[in-house]
């Protein structure tokens, strides 16, 4: 996977500020040309908890905003099921607009708090 320079500076300053724990562990987002995912992490156990992503919803390849928002549900209800509530948000150095911005919103609709 070809990462761009910039992207990686400020993926890695961001990761230096924010650690999930089991308390409150950390969403991070992955965009692909052709879909969107999201994972809850507790990095102290190195584990993933949760992920949704587009490809589970039955989305067609090319994944819009709405898409988007409803991966951020389906995060916030399969959290919800594992007694997660709160979180910290790993924008993973992506701008925090369109895709990134719907997944949060519809992780908050879906009643996780960050």
């Amino acid at each position: 996977m070809a990462i761009s320079k910039s992207r990686l500076r400020i993926k890695r300053g961001i990761r230096k500020k924010i650690s999930g724990s089991a308390v409150r562990p950390r969403i991070s987002v992955f965009k692909s040309n052709t879909r969107i995912y999201a994972q809850i992490i507790d990095d102290e156990q190195g584990h993933t908890l949760v992920s949704a992503s587009s490809a589970e919803l039955g989305a067609k390849k090319n994944t819009n905003i709405e898409v988007a928002k409803e991966v951020g549900k389906k995060l916030a209800e399969k959290a919800a099921a594992n007694g997660i509530s709160e979180v910290v948000f790993d924008r993973n150095g992506y701008i925090y607009h369109g895709k990134v911005k719907a997944l949060a919103d519809g992780a908050r609709e879906g009643g996780l708090k960050f």
